[in-house]
């Protein structure tokens, strides 16, 4: 699927002088590939491969049940936000067995925006465990997905044990407008942080 923002532009304007790293983390089948795809304004770049027998035993499924591809390496998009101003969106893939190139990924990350998914918010725990090691700030989004149950914010934050300044929005990764807003969120809160950390 194309990006519902995606142009003919594809080189960045000689006016471009800063560039941001955005991570979009989550655990499997969470929707990361999807968010990337519907906010890059050029085509994403996708590193998906057919699922095999071999995962079956490790990849749960819940709630994708007609999940046939996985990330195997990353997912990137781009964003321009000004004449200045581009984010780069690393979609990082979910499964524990790529957790050497989370941690590599996020060298130079400016901040993350974690999707998680209401019928398994257990499974954010070792994501949002390994941005705190690496000292990534980040926020919180769940991913509305179709059947899945809601909850008032203040349960997922107690669910997810999350600090009383983390940003929790929900959004729906196949929407531009919710997923926008999920990013804006986040660069907001990361602008915060930078501001109190500059007084």
């Amino acid at each position: 699927m194309g990006s519902a923002l995606a142009s003919d532009h594809v080189y960045l304007p000689d006016t471009v002088r800063t560039a941001a790293k955005i991570l979009v983390v989550g655990h499997f089948a969470v929707g990361k590939t999807t968010y990337v795809g519907t906010l890059s304004e050029i085509r994403p770049l996708r590193t998906e491969e057919t699922m095999t027998q071999a995962g079956a035993l490790v990849d749960d499924l819940v709630g994708s049940p007609d999940k046939t591809t996985t990330t195997v390496a990353m997912d990137f998009g781009r964003l321009t936000l000004s004449d200045e101003l581009v984010l780069y969106l690393f979609g990082a893939p979910g499964q524990k067995r790529f957790t050497r190139l989370w941690k590599d990924m996020t060298y130079g990350a400016l901040g993350a925006l974690v999707l998680t998914d209401t019928r398994r918010l257990d499974q954010s725990f070792d994501v949002m465990g390994l941005l705190e090691e690496h000292g990534v700030p980040y926020a919180v989004a769940v991913n509305r997905f179709d059947g899945a149950p809601s909850f008032p914010d203040e349960e997922i934050r107690e669910a997810l044990d999350l600090l009383p300044e983390t940003p929790l929005v929900t959004c729906d990764a196949r929407d531009v407008t919710s997923s926008t807003q999920a990013l804006i969120a986040l660069v907001q809160y990361l602008q915060t942080r930078i501001a109190q950390e500059t007084m």
